[in-house]
């Protein structure tokens, strides 16, 4: 029996003798001039993968995008599919001898829905499989909870050539990123955010850390994960509050890096953020340009030491100050929606940009999700408070904080002489303008 060499000849041939003659692909290798291995490996470089259970070929959904270093090489890639099945593809190519131990770390809430499926596509790649779970929210992300991760690994005797597997959002990510980063000096850990937040954010760059005290992120390392493994599906599943927090960090890198045309284009389509399920066309469009010029300012400064990774920060500043003020009740993301306004604000209150683009982002935001009111709780006797935040954060430097502000679109830059007054200013009118519409 003659094997076809082409890859699509072969798939067509394959179905056809699975059909009439053979009741397995293993059968049918053993009958003819290949094996099965061979089969396999002809139509993985033609974009397709063996499903074991349904006994056929499947085309894959898979695609990459590397994230390089200053001199241009690979650190690793973000892969995209439309299911967790092909996640089995990097792991095959990383642990091939199957030595390695895997501790999935995930919450609550993530855990009830796909730590199964996962566990049980890693007991095919890894020697051993275990995972901890931990209570789901921002109130988790502690040195309390990394040192229970710690106590897992050392009794389940995990050693540095072992892995952690982030199952979860941005609080996941960052605090399994951080424990890899200090377990045993440095271990493996592999990135499946399951968020839109983590998804074109937390995921992507290789920062880690925890919170400390009231103060987030204060504790963190830089520590690259080995991939990223994106599964769009997952999307369909979260809350449209969880949806609208992801999309600040889209809103601030349209803002930052948007020049291109893609706040143009995000204005003209922003509506579909609300269709259910989202629109697969829109939700590839916002995770390729988040992901790529995150990827691009990665490369160009991956330890934040040129200045170009902290335009990054746009719309953090007072965003995390409102977080901790409204002591993390208010989502992440909600917060930088809310600091990218104040951003506008003040870059044009210092001659930088016109009222348009003030206008343009504030109804891009609360036209289009739903943005909580802060004004219940920060009003002119709080608002010092708020202010006093900005200066205990880590971007603080001295007496003067290093504040990301627009001089247009795709035009972030950084300045120093951000006062309180321009702060306090910038407050007042979001809550005399803005909250109402929130």
């Amino acid at each position: 029996m003659n094997i076809p060499n082409d890859p699509i000849m072969l798939l067509s041939f394959i179905n056809t003798q699975l059909r009439d003659n053979y009741s397995s692909l293993t059968e049918l290798a053993k009958s003819a001039d290949a094996n099965e291995k061979e089969i396999v490996e002809k139509l993985r470089t033609a974009g397709y993968r063996y499903d074991r259970e349904k006994n056929q070929f499947i085309a894959k959904t898979l695609f990459s995008r590397d994230v390089k270093d200053e001199e241009g090489n690979k650190i690793y890639s973000i892969d995209y599919s439309n299911g967790f099945e092909e996640l089995a593809d990097f792991l095959a190519s990383y642990n091939p001898e199957k030595q390695k131990k895997v501790c999935i770390v995930s919450d609550s809430h993530v855990a009830s829905i796909y730590l199964d499926t996962v566990t049980k596509l890693c007991e095919n790649h890894f020697s051993k499989v275990t995972s901890f779970v931990f209570p789901e929210g921002e109130a988790s992300k502690n040195l309390d909870t990394v040192r229970d991760i710690y106590v897992k690994l050392i009794e389940e005797k995990f050693t540095r050539k072992d892995v952690l597997l982030a199952l979860g959002g941005g609080v996941t990510g960052d605090m399994c990123g951080y424990t890899a980063a200090t377990f045993l000096r440095g271990i493996d850990f592999i990135q499946v955010p399951t968020s839109l937040l983590a998804d074109v954010d937390s995921s992507i760059g290789g920062k880690t850390g925890v919170d400390f005290d009231s103060y987030k992120n204060m504790v963190g390392a830089f520590h690259m994960p080995v991939n990223v493994y994106i599964n769009v599906a997952t999307l369909d599943t979260l809350s449209r509050r969880q949806l609208y927090s992801g999309m600040g960090e889209v809103v601030k890198m349209a803002l930052i890096r948007g020049d291109d045309g893609f706040y143009s284009w995000l204005e003209e389509n922003i509506s579909k953020v609300n269709e259910s399920p989202l629109d697969r066309n829109f939700i590839s469009k916002v995770l390729d340009f988040s992901n790529q010029k995150k990827a691009d300012i990665v490369a160009e400064d991956p330890h934040e030491m040129k200045g170009v990774r902290e335009l990054l920060n746009f719309g953090h500043t007072l965003g995390h100050a409102i977080e901790k003020f409204m002591n993390f009740e208010l989502l992440h993301g909600e917060c930088v929606l809310i600091g990218c306004i104040l951003g506008c604000i003040i870059s044009r209150n210092k001659g930088m940009i016109g009222q348009d683009l003030v206008d343009s982002a504030a109804t891009l935001i609360l036209d289009n999700m739903e943005v909580p009111r802060i004004g219940d709780k920060i009003n002119d006797t709080s608002i010092p408070k708020v202010i006093e935040y900005t200066h205990s954060d880590k971007k603080a430097v001295g007496a003067y904080i290093k504040y990301v502000l627009l001089e247009g679109v795709g035009k972030a830059v950084i300045r120093t002489d951000v006062t309180d007054e321009d702060m306090k200013a910038a407050l007042e009118e979001y809550l005399e303008k803005y909250d109402s519409r929130a």
